[in-house]
Formats: C-alpha cells, sequence, structure tokens
C-alpha cells in the first residue's frame, strides 16, 4: 500500500548540446578542406610560374635573334628542344616527318603550307615577312607550351 503514497518526479531531459564548439570530427574536416584548397592554390601558382617561365623563355630566345630570319631558326629550335620533352629522338626528325610531329594532336594542323615551308626554310632566307612571322611565332609558342607540360 505505500506503493500508491510514493510521489513519482517526472524525467527531465538535459540541455541539447550547442552547436559551437563543433565535435572533433567537424575540425578534422575543416582542416582537411583547408590543406586540400591550400594544395591546389599551391599547384595552380606553381603550374602558372612554370607558364610564365616558359613563355619569357620563348620571348627572351626571340629577342636575342637580330632578324626576322634568325627568329625563324629561334623558333625552330625552341620547337627541337621541346620535341626531346615528347621522345628521344623527335628533334631528330626531318622534312614531312617533322612537320607531322608538330601537327600531331593539333587539329587545325597549323604547320602545313607557307607556315611550314617558312619553317623549313625561313632560316635561311634573306627576308622573312613579318606577317608571316607573326602567325609562326602564335602557331610554335602554343605547340611549344603543349610540349613542355603547359596549358597555352
Amino acid at each position: 500500500m505505500q506503493s500508491q503514497t510514493l510521489e513519482l518526479r517526472d524525467i527531465h531531459q538535459s540541455v541539447a548540446p550547442g552547436f559551437w564548439p563543433p565535435a572533433v570530427g567537424w575540425w578534422w574536416l575543416a582542416a582537411a578542406i583547408g590543406l586540400l584548397m591550400g594544395l591546389l592554390w599551391w599547384r595552380a601558382r606553381r603550374r602558372r610560374r612554370y607558364r610564365q617561365a616558359l613563355l619569357q623563355l620563348f620571348d627572351e630566345t626571340l629577342a636575342r635573334a637580330a632578324d626576322n630570319p634568325a627568329k625563324v631558326a629561334a623558333i625552330s629550335g625552341l620547337l627541337r628542344r621541346a620535341a626531346r620533352r615528347h621522345g628521344n629522338a623527335a628533334d631528330t626528325l626531318e622534312g614531312e616527318a617533322w612537320l607531322a610531329l608538330l601537327n600531331q594532336d593539333l587539329a587545325d594542323a597549323p604547320f602545313t603550307g607557307e607556315l611550314a615551308a617558312l619553317l623549313q626554310q625561313g632560316g635561311f632566307r634573306p627576308e622573312v615577312d613579318a606577317q608571316q612571322l607573326q602567325a609562326l611565332q602564335q602557331v610554335a609558342k602554343r605547340r611549344f607550351l603543349l610540349w613542355m607540360g603547359a596549358r597555352p
């Protein structure tokens, strides 16, 4: 009979934990995301600096050339230098094989016609047209960057 006289108290729920400070797992996740973002930023910066160094090398090499035929010869030398990264004997190719290698993986096959003739013979000509040289320079710079592993 004594159970009828007992007064029971209600069960009180404890206060729900606040959202701050977050649990340790959230701290680890934030650190991992921060580390990943830092790594991506570092890689992008490194690639950008590498690309800028390649562009500077290309432009300085052409600036050292005395005249337009010398610039064509410098462009040919830079492309052959970059071709060594493409394959062991790639820089020793000549004629159509060299042009085929230059056009490889390029959708528009720019090293054909006048540009191909200019690249092969322009270094030996007494005069080279400035517009043709400019067109060759743009196409060669794109190929040079691709072979050296940078995006054009």
